[in-house]
């Protein structure tokens, strides 16, 4: 849906509101032409129907508009005296075309002073969750989503069961663009398992000013570009599209940002030539073949000992040889000067050896998890060279991302030797948004972008920040599976996480202690 199109939708709403209203603006004492006027239009009908102004700003937030409408209907019908159940019935199963049979066909004396209060408990109950799922969808949408770490790419700064608050706000938070979605929850509704939204239509994208943009090595949650299954860690195999932002979510950290050149070299990253400098909470994990001596020796116990979560698996076992997954290079230097090992050697694959999944994906390059590279990452604005070398690289982002703003995408093929886009002969192309490198730390146990490709920033979601609730799936009991350290702790930041728990406790005391002690007394 394009903005031509947008305001064509806006001003068919506006018609059908006018024709189905004037003459109940009348008869609340206002001028018919009121009901004509965008905008104003809805704060005059604010006021016949004794609800604050503001809720107009409600009315064009995507999303919270789905339940806006719905209130608005019956909030209306009810001011000229239709109360009963059968009448907020069919206003919502007629979608509010029931206030055409008001407005023509029923004499309709407005109540001026229709008290707001429910009738009955289950209205005021009713009232008061709409309103918190108005509430908390704007807070979910814009400004913090909760989200879960389920897998181990980004293991000792981020574990599997932590609970995260993302923030929207840092990088700017993105409007929806699935016009048409099940407020709160992301591309299936829980427990009934079915999809939560409609794919059409679909709003242009857009995004909030953001107060800093994606810094290298920052944690980013993103939308999966190259995702078509129907949920996350669905393995049926078959194949959904899906909107940008109903993709998976995805967490990474963002290794080479718009405008770097980025090479992995024996699975170090390069970025400008220069080795990556990460920050000291990031603890880079790579496999190891470890070989065990003596009688007796039990590596699953020493692999536990170092809390190497990813486990191992035999390799020989008649030699003790063990693959080992997810050492950082701390434990290295421990499992090395171990008495019970005999040798250690990283498993890296070789300079040239060829990986077909790795990206482009086209079987043209020698490049795999390892030794990849080098690439220059898109930044907006810039121009590359478009040849028979650089083609597999920026395709998908060419035909896909570049033109999913303008909601169409392109076409870009070679013919002979010359690159053609949309059918015509091109030697290079300037990008029109910046793209990410985003990896795991846990560098062989991720499905990150070197199997995938750039991330674009339009499926960029926001950072997270906040660590509220972490959960080890492997303990026993409820006390024990609590990480209690890692409670309230910050995702970013220099040196050891300190946990905020004890102050949040104290605040919680102090607010209970306030509003039970001076608010009675007052």
């Amino acid at each position: 849906m394009s903005f031509t199109d947008i305001l064509l939708f806006i001003l068919l709403i506006q018609v059908i509101h006018f024709f189905g209203t004037w003459k109940l603006y009348q008869s609340a004492g206002r001028k018919w032409w009121e009901a004509a006027i965008p905008v104003y239009n809805a704060i005059i009908l604010f006021k016949i129907i004794n609800r604050p102004w503001w809720w107009v700003f409600l009315v064009f937030i995507p999303i919270v508009n789905l339940i806006m409408f719905p209130v608005i209907w019956v909030e209306t019908a009810r001011s000229f005296g239709k109360n009963d159940t059968k009448d907020t019935i069919l206003q919502l199963i007629t979608l509010g075309l029931y206030t055409y049979y008001i407005n023509y066909f029923t004499t309709h004396e407005y109540i001026e002073e229709r008290s707001l209060k429910a009738k009955s408990k289950s209205g005021d109950f009713v009232s008061s969750i709409l309103f918190a799922v108005v509430a908390a969808t704007i807070v979910h949408t814009y400004i913090m989503q909760p989200f879960t770490i389920p897998t181990s790419s980004l293991e000792k700064t981020l574990l599997v069961g932590d609970f995260l608050f993302v923030s929207k706000f840092h990088y700017g938070a993105r409007l929806p663009q699935t016009a048409i979605s099940f407020p709160m929850v992301h591309d299936t509704i829980p427990l009934a398992g079915v999809k939560s939204y409609t794919n059409t239509p679909q709003l242009p994208y857009l995004r909030f000013p953001g107060f800093q943009k994606v810094q290298r090595n920052d944690i980013v949650v993103f939308n999966w570009p190259v995702d078509t299954v129907r949920m996350f860690r669905d393995r049926s195999g078959k194949h959904y599209d899906k909107p940008v932002d109903k993709k998976s979510n995805y967490v990474k950290r963002a290794v080479g940002v718009a405008g770097d050149s980025l090479e992995i070299i024996d699975g170090k990253i390069y970025v400008n030539n220069s080795p990556l400098q990460l920050p000291d909470r990031a603890k880079p994990q790579y496999s190891y073949l470890v070989q065990g001596k003596g009688q007796g020796f039990n590596m699953r116990s020493l692999v536990e000992i170092y809390g190497i979560t990813d486990g191992l698996q035999w390799v020989n076992r008649e030699r003790n040889l063990y693959q080992v997954n997810a050492i950082t290079e701390e434990n290295l230097a421990k499992f090395e000067n171990h008495p019970n090992v005999k040798s250690v050697q990283r498993i890296i694959s070789p300079e040239g050896e060829a990986d077909p999944g790795i990206f482009p994906n086209n079987g043209k390059v020698n490049w795999n998890r390892d030794n990849f590279g080098p690439i220059y990452i898109p930044k907006a604005g810039q121009t590359v060279q478009l040849d028979l070398k650089s083609f597999s690289l920026y395709r998908r982002i060419i035909e896909v991302y570049e033109g999913s703003e303008m909601g169409f995408n392109n076409k870009l093929e070679v013919k002979g030797s010359q690159v053609y886009l949309n059918g015509e002969a091109v030697n290079e192309y300037t990008f029109k948004q910046d793209y990410y490198w985003m990896m795991g730390d846990n560098r062989h146990n991720s499905e990150d972008s070197r199997y995938w490709g750039y991330v674009p920033q339009n499926h960029v979601v926001g950072k997270p920040v906040f660590i509220w609730m972490s959960l080890d799936g492997n303990a026993s009991g409820l006390i024990e599976k609590v990480r209690w350290e890692r409670l309230f702790t910050t995702v970013g930041g220099e040196g050891k996480p300190t946990s905020y728990l004890v102050y949040f406790l104290i605040g919680v005391v102090l607010i209970i202690g306030y509003n039970y002690f001076i608010k009675k007394k007052k």
